[in-house]
């Protein structure tokens, strides 16, 4: 079985993992006004030591990351495991906002800097709001 994914604009393996992925960027786009053309699917992390993908990168118009999502299939847990891995990944993406979802249980963050650490949010922000964070100095 196979779903159309808007981004990459192709049909994809139907995966529970997938599945996932595609409802976060329905509800990101459609819900909390997240431009489509800033998302990307899928993006390589290059470091020296990991060669992964990203599952979901948020960025802003001038191409800085935003938000760096990680999903997975409904029935694995989000455990520090999965926070663990969203937060090496993020050693080089630099994502100032985290988001892990299982499709049930969501957990939206910022990401931990040198004079604050990681929070968790009550909910996703708005893609307005983590406009306003890219244009704060760090």
């Amino acid at each position: 079985m196979l779903i159309f994914d808007r981004i990459r604009r192709k049909y994809i393996a139907l995966t529970p993992e997938e599945l996932v992925r595609q409802h976060l960027i329905n509800f990101l786009i459609t819900e909390k006004n997240y431009p489509a053309s800033l998302i990307s699917v899928e993006t390589p992390i290059k470091s020296a030591r990991l060669k992964k993908r990203s599952d979901l990168l948020i960025s802003n118009c001038n191409g800085l990351p935003l938000m760096l999502a990680e999903c997975k299939a409904p029935d694995v847990a989000i455990t520090n495991k999965v926070f663990e891995q969203i937060s090496v990944y993020n050693l080089t993406i630099q994502a100032p906002y985290l988001l892990v979802t299982n499709g049930v249980n969501h957990f939206c963050l910022t990401s931990a800097t040198k004079t604050a650490p990681a929070a968790f949010l009550n909910e996703i922000p708005e893609y307005e709001e983590l406009k306003r964070f890219s244009l704060k100095p760090k």
